[in-house]
């Protein structure tokens, strides 16, 4: 954003006016305190680092796009959140999170024990390339959703139940079971409808190897309740100001 579309989207929000001089002065002020922040040293070692995203579009020239910003959080060994990176990322690859895991590393990330994601394009190559004996773990609620996405709603609360029995099994080889059994069950209504599961099967077993106390704490990208909800604010008003103003 310009010091102009700054200032304009302050006044049509708050109501007030401020100069492209006085953006420019508190920009200038903020800038240094934001790359320390972006480059300040982490910890050695993250029990559980998570990736989610927001997707927003932007208007630029009247051309609209859709862009993602990847919120790396981590928990660190006293259990507490910690946003370790915010990407902005137009199209996902192995190379672009190969990037980012590399920029991990070189803040003093020395080992992952679980990383949990959706479906990102490339990431799983990343990870085996930039931390091989890290645990990759596909988000559980992301796998649902999706798979739920193809089910008519008189049916989705019983296929969302017969889902649960699957990533709740006792271990792996009783959950491969049930996932057998639910295709089987479902297949004459939604014939595809589980082939997510039985292609990701390999980044879905990681956490059947924890208790059922330890699988809460990671079976999910959806991990904070304060970060997502002030990024989608941001983001969608300042969408709304660019259509307004475009």
């Amino acid at each position: 954003m310009t010091t102009t579309q700054i200032s304009e989207m302050i006044e049509s929000i708050y109501g007030f006016e401020i100069s492209e001089g006085m953006v420019s002065d508190i920009t200038d002020k903020m800038m240094p305190q934001i790359e320390d922040w972006q480059n300040r040293p982490l910890s050695a070692v993250y029990p559980i680092v998570f990736i989610d995203a927001i997707h927003f579009s932007v208007r630029n020239d009247g051309i609209v796009s859709k862009l993602a910003a990847y919120i790396v959080l981590g928990i660190n060994e006293d259990g507490m959140k910690e946003v370790l990176s915010i990407e902005i990322g137009e199209n996902e690859s192995s190379k672009y999170w190969l990037s980012v895991l590399n920029s991990l590393k070189n803040r003093g990330v020395q080992d992952i024990l679980i990383l949990c994601s959706d479906g990102l394009t490339g990431l799983k190559e990343a990870i085996q390339a930039a931390f091989p004996s890290t645990e990759h773990q596909r988000c559980i609620v992301h796998m649902v959703r999706n798979t739920l996405k193809y089910v008519a709603n008189k049916d989705m609360k019983a296929f969302a139940k017969d889902l649960k029995t699957i990533y709740t099994a006792a271990d792996e080889k009783s959950a491969l079971k049930r996932l057998d059994e639910v295709a089987k069950n479902w297949q004459p209504l939604y014939p595809h409808a589980m082939n997510r599961w039985h292609d990701n099967w390999d980044v879905i077993t990681p956490i059947f190897k924890f208790s059922m106390d330890v699988r809460t704490a990671f079976y999910t990208t959806y991990t904070d309740k304060i970060i997502m909800p002030i990024f989608t604010e941001t983001t969608d008003d300042y969408y709304s100001f660019r259509k307004i103003s475009a």
